[in-house]
């Protein structure tokens, strides 16, 4: 789904990213991990479009989408989430999924003047959408409360929920477990594997817990120093002792890798 090929990132003098080659696979839940400073948070934004690349090439399922904006990418079925979820605070949970679908009929004067039976009908298509997405996501209770209410894991589903308002080829999710309670964390994983098992989302996640990387991912990529440094399971990963070292330095081989 997702080739990056000899990819290059420098801010000044700095080589965030150092002549990265990686793939995503399509259907597969991929895992991204790395000590603090690898170059995992740069490469995401470099392939959801946010930078471009100083060298080297990506492709979206065979396209070139090298340096292409984030709402280009998002037409063509890329999506990501963020450590810090996103969401419109006073708006309620179901109007926050209602204004995911772009270029929307009501979104023009004339339309909501001279055209608004189509319009009611589109934002009623819409509305159906969004109540099947909060079914899914099992947030029914939460359906009409203000986004800036929810606790962390709250907004991380209604950002997963978001990228279900769409017909997402494939999700980048940024660290979204961080700050999220045990039992949120499952029911997000739950619905990650659903939506992949049943839905054909392609994910690839940056993630410090190694047990929900272990739970929810194959393969799992290892980065460090802006560049990849092992790929295979989480066994193979955690076992490896040249991970082992990028993670807690020389002289700790024997040392269990937990983050």
């Amino acid at each position: 789904m997702i080739q990056v090929e000899a990819v290059s990132k420098r801010f000044g003098g700095v080589h965030a990213v150092s002549d990265c080659t990686l793939s995503i696979e399509t259907g597969s839940i991929t895992g991204l991990i790395g000590p603090n400073g690898a170059g995992k948070t740069t490469l995401f934004n470099m392939i959801a479009g946010l930078f471009a690349p100083t060298s080297g090439r990506i492709t979206l399922d065979g396209e070139d989408v090298t340096g292409l904006s984030p709402h280009k990418l998002f037409h063509k079925g890329l999506l990501r989430t963020f450590q810090i979820a996103h969401e419109f605070s006073t708006m309620t949970v179901l109007e926050n999924l209602m204004m995911v679908p772009d270029r929307q009929l009501g979104e023009t004067l004339m339309n909501t003047w001279f055209a608004r039976g189509k319009v009611r009908a589109q934002e009623r298509i819409i509305r159906e959408k969004a109540e099947e997405v909060i079914d899914f996501l099992k947030i029914g209770h939460l359906t009409h409360e203000r986004a800036g209410n929810l606790s962390g894991g709250q907004k991380k589903l209604l950002e997963l929920g978001r990228t279900m308002m769409v017909d997402a080829k494939v999700v980048l999710l940024d660290e979204v477990g961080a700050g999220v309670n045990r039992t949120l964390l499952a029911e997000i994983g739950d619905a990650i594997l659903k939506l992949n098992a049943e839905r054909g989302y392609t994910f690839c996640m940056i993630e410090h817990d190694m047990d929900f990387i272990a739970r929810l991912c194959d393969p799992v990529i290892v980065m460090a120093e802006g560049t990849v440094l092992a790929t295979g399971t989480a066994a193979e990963v955690r076992a490896n002792e040249t991970v082992i070292e990028a993670y807690l330095g020389r002289g700790v081989t024997k040392k269990r890798v937990t983050a």
